[in-house]
């Protein structure tokens, strides 16, 4: 896949623009070892929440293919070219790796799997929870679209975020998705995570 066909989005709020980690997430798309053809950043001003700051920016996508990535988050250099080679060689239309759990300073933390679901097959009989950060069909994605889920979305013990609503309405449209058992981006555990809620965690300070 031609670096071209690739747009990343990243949605934020004011204080992860004002603390550096928005920053870093851009610097970790712009050395990438396949360079994507538009960054695209939406700031939530308005404390919608990431679902429809996130939304926000994928209406923007006029790529092909589309990847997401959290703005307290960053990619190792491989992370596109690894999931634009699984896409092709899987003919997916959706494709996840992993991730190394990081302490806000960037040491890593203990524990790596704390779901389990790292290598295990995508099975969309019995779907296993996953992470915004995909690489999808833009088409694909556009017409799913992030909606924020209620309160009482629950998915096996833990709150179904925006993320997993958005899997599950890719598997329902159809999608093949595939998981690559790598690690190849960074999810950094630094104790006022949002978790993609309005006036949670960090989102909370203006």
């Amino acid at each position: 896949m031609p670096s071209p066909e690739i747009s990343v989005v990243i949605p934020a709020h004011p204080h992860r623009v004002r603390n550096g980690m928005l920053d870093r997430a851009i610097r970790s798309v712009r050395t990438q070892q396949l360079k994507a053809a538009d960054i695209i950043v939406t700031v939530d001003d308005g404390g919608e929440g990431a679902p429809a700051t996130r939304q926000h920016g994928l209406e923007q996508v006029k790529t092909p293919w589309v990847a997401f990535l959290d703005s307290d988050d960053w990619f190792y250099p491989e992370h596109l070219k690894v999931l634009a080679a699984g896409s092709r060689v899987w003919k997916a239309d959706y494709v996840f790796s992993y991730y190394m759990v990081h302490r806000a300073d960037g040491t890593p933390w203990p524990e790596n799997d704390p779901l389990g679901h790292f290598g295990k097959t995508w099975n969309p009989a019995a779907p296993h929870q996953t992470t915004i950060t995909t690489l999808v069909r833009t088409e694909l994605a556009q017409q799913v679209g992030f909606h924020q889920p209620p309160e009482d979305s629950v998915v096996g013990g833990h709150r179904g975020g925006e993320d997993w609503h958005f899997t599950i309405g890719c598997r329902d449209a159809g999608a093949r998705i595939v998981h690559i058992p790598r690690r190849t981006w960074a999810w950094i555990h630094h104790g006022l995570n949002s978790s993609g809620i309005p006036g949670r965690g960090d989102a909370q300070f203006p």
